[in-house]
């Protein structure tokens, strides 16, 4: 580059004045490379002036260099003709065929006999000349006088020539023309300023649009930005935060203490992940075994139970949780130990793991948002008057509730909201009203009712940030700049 600098500054020297591609081809280097030696020099001072100077001009396109080497794709037909013709068929087998068949037929170069079966392709001209490749030619020579505005409006329409506007510059000596650049200097010192050498020094302008260096931190993704705002909801209504640390869990505490039966589907492990080490737990608390075992088995508490012959073995295996719900069973679990039953409003936000096919919508690992309120006489009413104040905080004002069942909840309803971004409502979570089954074994009061829900973090955030593929948002594929990018969660309040 200094060389090539040097080149440029000598040539003015002798010249006064040039254009930019005109240098290009007297130091035989592409063009972009003397502008950029030209951006070098201006950022010196005013050691020269450029003009933009903006041209037209016309040149081949890749089909069109392909054609202007080769030959017309008409002239290859004609002369693939054997001399008392070729089958149409045949023809049309040929590359381009459609095009220099059609081409040849304008021409008048060739002509089709039907009279025969197949109909032949004959020659109608004993000789042709491939106007279209020498036309092409000129075009690379840069000379068009030769070439109609027809004729160019044609290989336009064909896509074997296109316009493109070339800009290029003006060079002459400027003010402060020298042969020499100096080395301008990038920080005023103590010491410049001290002995006033900086009266004579040449400082580098300051680019006011040139973007900060990236600062080497951290950055919070969406999903935590997002995380920080539920926990704060939950925070505001009330609510304590539940322990979940323990992503490896037992089914005795994930599915059984749930009101789970061993035969459900979710127990498959097309839909868990089991653990292969270690692959059993062994250590519950006894007399409540025994009651989950026999509302399990035989029923009680006023219900019929499931009826099957209830296993250790299955309680015992590992997995990775399938929901946090686990983590509110161990703790209603406690509740229910107290001499005393207090009103307790609990929440979690944390991982959790289902054996899914990945879509747009489904990972096979994701953020679970637990609410958990357990207190005297608790309706769905209540339950839908949480979910009221709840979304009305996150900012989600389109709902709707579906029946649906769950073996630990009766009634239970799944949420639905809306997605502006894929034009459809989709489900964001669960909720019910715990069964029966599933908290007199515990050991709470009768008359205390817990209501729950379970939401998804990751398809808020998508509601929230414009994600129509949670594969954008979470995995492999995730851009980092958009990691870095993405504004702080404020949801509408």
């Amino acid at each position: 580059m200094a060389q090539l600098i040097e080149n440029i500054l000598k040539y003015l020297s002798d010249n006064g004045e040039v254009n930019s591609l005109k240098l290009s081809n007297v130091f035989n280097e592409d063009h972009q490379k003397i502008i950029g030696a030209v951006k070098s020099i201006q950022a010196h001072g005013d050691l020269i002036s450029a003009e933009v100077v903006t041209d037209k001009k016309i040149e081949l396109t890749e089909e069109g260099n392909f054609i202007s080497s080769n030959g017309s794709y008409e002239a290859y037909i004609y002369n693939a003709i054997a001399e008392n013709g070729t089958p149409q068929v045949e023809i049309m087998k040929l590359p381009n065929a459609k095009i220099g068949f059609s081409k040849a037929m304008s021409a008048g170069w060739i002509a089709v006999d039907k009279t025969v079966n197949p109909p032949l392709v004959k020659k109608k001209v004993p000789s042709i000349e491939d106007i279209v490749r020498e036309h092409l030619k000129q075009v690379t020579k840069g000379d068009l006088s030769k070439i109609s505005d027809k004729e160019k409006q044609e290989y336009k329409k064909r896509k074997l020539i296109q316009e493109v506007i070339v800009k290029s510059y003006n060079l002459k000596k400027g003010p402060e023309f020298s042969l020499t650049l100096t080395k301008l200097e990038t920080d005023l010192t103590a010491e410049m300023i001290n002995s006033g050498s900086w009266k004579n020094l040449k400082f580098k302008e300051y680019n006011f649009d040139a973007l900060g260096a990236q600062l080497e931190c951290g950055y919070l993704h969406p999903l935590l930005k997002v995380r920080s705002e539920f926990r704060q909801i939950f925070l505001e209504m009330g609510f304590s935060e539940m322990p979940t640390n323990n992503y490896i869990e037992n089914s005795f505490w994930n599915f059984d203490a749930l009101f789970q039966p061993q035969q459900h589907p979710a127990r498959d492990a097309h839909d868990t992940f089991f653990i292969s080490d270690p692959q059993i737990s062994t250590k519950f608390p006894q007399d409540y075994l025994e009651r989950v075992k026999k509302v399990h088995s035989k029923g009680g508490y006023g219900s019929k139970g499931y009826g099957y012959d209830w296993k250790i073995q299955e309680a015992q295996k590992n997995l990775l949780r399938t929901h946090t719900t686990a983590v509110s069973a161990r703790m209603l679990y406690k509740v229910a130990q107290q001499k005393e039953f207090k009103p307790i409003k609990l929440f979690s936000i944390d991982k959790v793991f289902r054996n899914e096919t990945l879509d747009a919508t489904h990972l096979a690992e994701f953020h679970q948002v637990e609410g958990v309120i357990a207190d005297y006489n608790l309706t769905l009413g209540d339950l839908i008057g949480v979910f009221a104040e709840f979304f009305k905080k996150l900012g989600i004002d389109q709902l709707e509730f579906k029946p649906a069942y769950n073996p630990y909840t009766e009634p239970s309803m799944e949420i639905f909201c809306f997605h502006p971004g894929l034009g459809k409502w989709i489900e964001t979570g669960n909720s019910g009203v715990f069964r029966p089954e599933m908290l007199l074994p515990m050991g709470l009061p009768e008359d205390v009712c817990v209501i729950a829900w379970g939401l998804s973090l990751e398809r808020p955030t998508m509601i929230k940030y414009g994600f129509n593929n949670i594969r954008d948002l979470v995995g492999p594929k995730v851009d980092l700049e958009m990691v870095q990018k993405s504004p702080i969660c404020r949801l509408n309040r």
